[in-house]
């Protein structure tokens, strides 16, 4: 198994969680990322193992307008300021994905020369104007972009989340990390794709994973409409997936409305979690997530808002218990590492009711049961010698009662 594998990530965005996007440009550097060291004992008593930065880079609002990659965003700090904190996470066991936004940049990017031409003038990225797409035809956007990747890693950072992979061709995808493993063969690379052919990502992107949004949408989805059979679809769906690679897995992002906003019922939250961290993925937290913030999504401008603040340097007692649920299900996880390429075997699927289990090396297993309904329900799990570990003390299962076993 490589690292990745054992690999629970904490997602952060920077310039929300640090207080830092709505500072004027051009106002004094702030060095705000040392701040961020003081939350590594944060995530580790979560159970996590990975810090996910979302983009750290010259900007000029949000950071997925980069102006200058390899120049750290002066709200955020300098270079010393990030590498300090890559050090500093490596001593407590932690590795630091960096977020690598190489499809578009600001228009007052420094090589205009690179931009894409579409007509009279250039192409932009899903209609924001403001967002320019690079030309990856060009060769000179490929060395650039390798040079970045290498730059990075070469100050100890573990990989890279690839903004907006979806966009970018296959082909640019294979050179730049062919180019970057072969000075850091240990380097992962997840790419952000939202819909479409996601093994294709790795067999001929050379990506090591993509984001699971698939899962994401049938397990709010279907939690939400009390319908099991969408879940136990995108299950078999992800078990394919498997057989390729290990998909980056989620409730939340930068991206989304939170999961605690996102389901019409709180006590569905358990059943999230309980998928989230047993069936085979790379598991990740949002901030904030782990003590059920909400937030919701919109689409205008400033519409990230709700779902990218800051975080207080005291949490309070507010979300203690969805952050012991966390800690309890991420336990499971790090006892049974071999989840992260195991299959979903489903046993009881109704109009309420899901059951499956996964099973391991050595006889070992995982078994999950959830009741998506207002109504006493009963659950099948294969005859085995299980010890409860979360939920409900038996299958049959009250109102919106789970269950986690292990064997």
């Amino acid at each position: 198994m490589r690292w990745s594998d054992y690999a629970i990530w904490w997602q952060v965005y920077p310039l929300g969680f640090l207080g830092a996007e709505r500072e004027s440009e051009g106002a004094p550097p702030r060095h705000r990322l040392p701040q961020l060291a003081d939350w590594l004992d944060h995530l580790l008593e979560l159970g996590c193992n990975g810090l996910a930065l979302g983009p750290v880079f010259a900007s000029e609002t949000h950071g997925y307008d980069t102006v200058d990659h390899f120049r750290v965003d002066p709200r955020l700090g300098s270079e010393d300021d990030l590498v300090t904190l890559v050090d500093k996470a490596a001593a407590k066991g932690v590795r630091v994905l960096l977020d690598g936004v190489f499809n578009h940049v600001a228009r007052s990017f420094g090589r205009s020369d690179w931009f894409l031409r579409e007509g009279a003038g250039v192409r932009t990225f899903e209609g924001h104007d403001r967002l320019v797409t690079l030309d990856h035809a060009n060769p000179e956007v490929a060395d650039y972009v390798t040079e970045v990747l290498g730059y990075w890693l070469e100050r100890g950072v573990a990989g890279w989340r690839l903004d907006a992979a979806y966009a970018v061709p296959l082909p640019f995808w294979r050179t730049v990390t062919d180019r970057a493993r072969a000075k850091h063969p240990e380097a992962w690379f997840v790419g952000e794709v939202i819909h479409g052919d996601y093994p294709s990502y790795v067999t001929e992107g050379g990506l090591d994973s993509v984001t699971q949004y698939e899962l994401w949408k049938a397990i709010w989805s279907s939690l939400n409409d009390v319908n099991p059979h969408e879940l136990a679809h995108a299950l078999g769906r992800h078990n394919e997936l498997l057989g390729a690679f290990a998909p980056l897995t989620f409730v939340g992002n930068h991206d989304v409305t939170r999961i605690a906003s996102r389901l019409t019922d709180d006590r569905h939250l358990p059943h999230a979690l309980a998928v989230l961290f047993t069936v085979g993925g790379i598991p990740s937290v949002y901030y904030g997530d782990e003590r059920a913030w909400r937030g919701v999504k919109e689409e205008r401008e400033g519409g990230d808002d709700a779902i990218r603040p800051a975080f207080s340097a005291d949490l309070g007692d507010y979300g203690l218990d969805a952050q012991r649920l966390h800690q309890r299900l991420i336990g499971i996880r790090r006892r049974h590492p071999w989840l992260v390429g195991a299959a979903t075997e489903i046993h009881t699927l109704d109009q309420n009711v899901l059951s499956y289990t996964l099973t391991g090396p050595d006889g070992a297993a995982v078994g999950v049961a959830l009741n998506f309904g207002d109504t006493p329900a009963r659950a099948e799990l294969p005859g085995r010698d299980w010890r409860p570990e979360g939920g409900s003390p038996s299958a049959d299962l009250p109102p919106y009662g789970w269950m986690v076993v292990t064997a």
